[in-house]
C-alpha cells in the first residue's frame, strides 16, 4: 500500500509539470493555433536572453555674448533587457505573418518573432529583426528604433517556447484472487 501511494505521489508531480518546448508550425497546427483567440490563451516564453539598446546623442555648437565658442552634448542612452524564460503574450499578427509578442505593457511594445523560410517542415519562430541594418541589427520597441546588443545574450537563436503538458488517464484496477475451496 506505501509503494501505491509513493507512485501515485510521483505521478502526480510528473502529471502536473509541464516541460518547455519549442513553438513550431508543427505545434501550431497539432492545436489548431491558428486564430487570434486561441493564441491568446497560450502563455509563451522566450528562450535566450535578448538585449535591445537605444542611445540618443544631442550635440550643438555656438557662441556667448562674449564671443567664446561653446560645444555641448547630451547623451541619453536606455537598456531593455529580456533574460531568457520570461514569459510573453500573443499580441496580434504581423503585416507579413509574424507573430507579435508583448513581455510587457504599454503602447507599441512588442516584438516579433517569425519562422525563417529554409526549407523545413517544422519551423521555429525566431526573433525577427532588421538583421541586414546598416550599423549592426534593428528593431522597432516601443515606438523607438532599438539597435540588438549581439556581443551579449544570443538574440539570433532567441526563439518562442511553450509549455507542453503530457496527460494520461488510467484506470487501473486490481484485486487479489485467493481461489475456491471445495
Amino acid at each position: 500500500m506505501k509503494q501505491f501511494v509513493l507512485f501515485a505521489i510521483l505521478a502526480f508531480i510528473g502529471v502536473s509539470c509541464g516541460t518547455k518546448v519549442q513553438y513550431t508550425t508543427a505545434i501550431r497546427d497539432e492545436f489548431n493555433l491558428d486564430t487570434e483567440e486561441k493564441l491568446r490563451q497560450v502563455q509563451f516564453y522566450i528562450s535566450h536572453t535578448i538585449i535591445l539598446n537605444q542611445v540618443n546623442v544631442q550635440s550643438s555648437e555656438l557662441t556667448t555674448q562674449n564671443g567664446a565658442l561653446v560645444a555641448s552634448s547630451n547623451s541619453q542612452s536606455e537598456s531593455v533587457i529580456i533574460p531568457a524564460g520570461t514569459r510573453c503574450i500573443f499580441e496580434g499578427f504581423g503585416d507579413a505573418g509574424q507573430i507579435l509578442v508583448r513581455f510587457e505593457t504599454g503602447d507599441q511594445r512588442y516584438i516579433p518573432f517569425a519562422t525563417k523560410n529554409e526549407g523545413a517542415s517544422v519551423r521555429r519562430y525566431y526573433l525577427d529583426a532588421d538583421w541586414t541594418a546598416s550599423g549592426g541589427a534593428k528593431i522597432n520597441y516601443g515606438g523607438n528604433v532599438y539597435k540588438v546588443d549581439l556581443t551579449r545574450g544570443m538574440p539570433r537563436q532567441a526563439h518562442l517556447e511553450v509549455v507542453r503538458k503530457k496527460l494520461e488517464k488510467t484506470k487501473r484496477k486490481e484485486r487479489i484472487v485467493k481461489g475456491l475451496k471445495v
